[in-house]
């Protein structure tokens, strides 16, 4: 079963990467782009054929080791194709 994970920085949380892009786009003249937040995805394909398993077991890796709970938050996607 594939399974997505996004992770992104919580509101509020300074975002430096992002800051150095939307400093790049802004001097590429793309000046309509009015902030840039990065985050990162995670694709996993997990021996598993209960969503509701799977999304358990992956909420455990998240809070484990796959994001920073303190600063990042996680969304679990299951693909239907």
């Amino acid at each position: 079963m594939k399974v997505i994970v996004n992770i992104q920085l919580k509101e509020g949380v300074l975002d430096p990467q992002g800051k150095a892009v939307h400093h790049a786009l802004s001097s590429l003249k793309f000046n309509e782009v009015k902030e840039v937040r990065i985050g990162k995805q995670i694709i996993l394909d997990i021996n598993e054929t209960d969503k509701n398993s799977a999304q358990k077991r992956v909420e455990i890796m998240c809070e484990e080791l796959l994001a920073n709970t303190v600063i990042e938050n996680y969304t679990i996607e299951f693909p239907t194709c």
